[in-house]
């Protein structure tokens, strides 16, 4: 998928406007995990941004460390979700004391929460939804994407809100927790090594397809309890997974929601970021052939609602509201 998202890109710049270049030599990118859509985005963005003439190299990274580095300058911009922004403004948990040199360029396409359980450990165990493994106290093999990435943040932050339980506890009770990619995951569960592999991503997720296609599997309700105390403490909102999607789905599945975001340090001047926007707006249609989900781009949506967001992107977003 990298390949073909960074071939399409190389195409745009005969058609995208020239903009001045940062005043530095050239701007870092933190992306995610190899395997998701935000490591095959992030490489897309760099080069139509750089096609732009704005210089960007993209790196791997994670929505946590993505913007601890974006505020202490180690990065220039990066992929994280709205939730962790708005977190890291207040200071609240995983951060230790609010980070003043983070904000969101755009919030470019909504973000699922997706508990995906064997379908044959569900119905052995009588699990109708996640607090069902609580509840039960199930001794579950659980995996999420490691800690300091978005996934880890929300489905430990699901658990711990929603539930009053935490990674500790789950062992206690005879479970275990680990951390894996996202094909790892796949496989693991695939092969029986795992009960349920959560992590969060776009709505029509590949990685969930690449699930359905290895063996049958169902992909748990979120509770509202669990919702509502996720908007309370972390201003998520509630999304449903589509049946049309996905085969394993045959009625709305009510979940976590968030956006992915694109991240910028806030001293980044205003014109950079403004370009920098304004191109992203521009090359939608090409950058949303590799990876789908960025059809969902809008002005509407852009300016996040309980996230600081930078001025030059404001400047923009508004100019084509």
């Amino acid at each position: 998928m990298f390949k073909k998202i960074a071939i399409a890109a190389t195409l745009v710049c005969a058609t995208i406007l020239s903009v001045p270049a940062s005043a530095q030599d050239q701007l870092r990118f933190s992306a995610g995990p190899p395997g998701g859509n935000w490591f095959a985005l992030g490489g897309a963005l760099a080069e139509t941004w750089s096609q732009a003439g704005i210089a960007t190299s993209s790196s791997t990274g994670g929505g946590v460390s993505n913007v601890v580095n974006a505020d202490r300058g180690k990065t220039d911009l990066g992929f994280s979700v709205t939730a962790l922004v708005g977190a890291a403004s207040k200071g609240a948990e995983p951060f230790k004391k609010p980070l003043g040199n983070v904000s969101v360029l755009a919030n470019v396409y909504r973000q699922y929460t997706y508990f995906v359980m064997r379908k044959d450990y569900a119905e052995k165990n009588g699990v109708k939804s996640v607090a069902d493994i609580v509840d039960k106290k199930l001794p579950i093999r659980l995996a999420t994407l490691k800690p300091g990435t978005s996934s880890e943040f929300v489905i430990r932050a699901a658990f711990e809100k929603g539930l009053g339980v935490g990674w500790k506890d789950i062992k206690d009770w005879g479970g275990t927790v680990s951390f894996a990619s996202y094909s790892d995951g796949s496989n693991q569960l695939a092969d029986n090594h795992l009960d349920c592999f959560a992590f969060s991503v776009g709505k029509a997720a590949s990685v969930v397809l690449k699930i359905e296609s290895q063996l049958d599997v169902v992909i748990l309700p979120v509770d509202k309890k669990i919702l509502d105390a996720m908007t309370e403490a972390l201003g998520t909102v509630s999304f449903e997974i589509d049946p049309e999607i996905y085969k394993s789905v045959t009625e709305p599945v009510p979940t976590i929601g968030d956006y992915t975001s694109i991240i910028v340090r806030s001293d980044l001047d205003e014109d950079t970021v403004f370009n920098l926007t304004k191109t992203l707006w521009e090359n939608k249609e090409t950058l949303q052939k590799g990876v789908k989900a960025v059809s969902e781009l809008n002005p509407q949506e852009a300016i996040p609602a309980s996230a600081p967001a930078h001025p030059g992107a404001v400047k923009f977003w508004k100019s084509v509201q």
